[in-house]
């Protein structure tokens, strides 16, 4: 018979799983404070249906896919701007060159918001095509025409050899 994790689970894992979603939201979004937003929104849907949850090691899937849901309605909204101003990434402390990830957090930002989802979600997150589609409600072809045009205007706007590079290897 499957538990119902505990709110103490809870207050653990969103210790534990706050910086790679918000790291995801900011990647998204492209700006603070709507990332922190858009966590605690997530956050806060993942609790209300916590007892949905039955292990912990399916809590961080879950949220993501919470996520991704919340940052697709907001896309959706007729209200939602696509441009936001672009900082450095959080995460400074990493090994990567300053300059190109500003360069590609700017370039993240001039895409549409679901082209900015879907390689997000694939290529910093490293979900599949299924799972990309699963988090973002829509189908696997949609996930591969909204990669193939997002890689295809980065790579117009960073060139050819830098985004393989700063975007890595993906799986399917």
């Amino acid at each position: 018979m499957a538990r119902t994790l505990t709110d103490d689970e809870f207050a653990e894992f969103v210790h534990a799983a706050w910086p790679g979603l918000y790291r995801t939201a900011y990647l998204m979004l492209g700006e603070h404070q709507l990332a922190e937003d858009l966590v605690q929104t997530s956050l806060a849907k993942t609790y209300a249906s916590w007892r949905k949850v039955k292990e912990p090691a399916a809590a961080p899937a879950y949220a993501r896919v919470v996520l991704a849901n919340t940052a697709a309605s907001w896309f959706r909204r007729k209200s939602w701007r696509n441009e936001h101003p672009t900082e450095v990434l959080p995460d400074a402390g990493t090994e990567h060159d300053p300059t190109t990830r500003t360069a590609l957090v700017d370039a993240l930002a001039t895409l549409a918001p679901r082209q900015r989802a879907v390689v997000v979600l694939r290529y910093y997150d490293d979900l599949s095509v299924r799972e990309v589609a699963y988090a973002l409600g829509i189908s696997e072809g949609t996930v591969k025409s909204q990669t193939s045009d997002a890689l295809a205007r980065l790579r117009a706007q960073l060139g050819e050899a830098a985004v393989p590079h700063t975007l890595g290897a993906h799986r399917d």
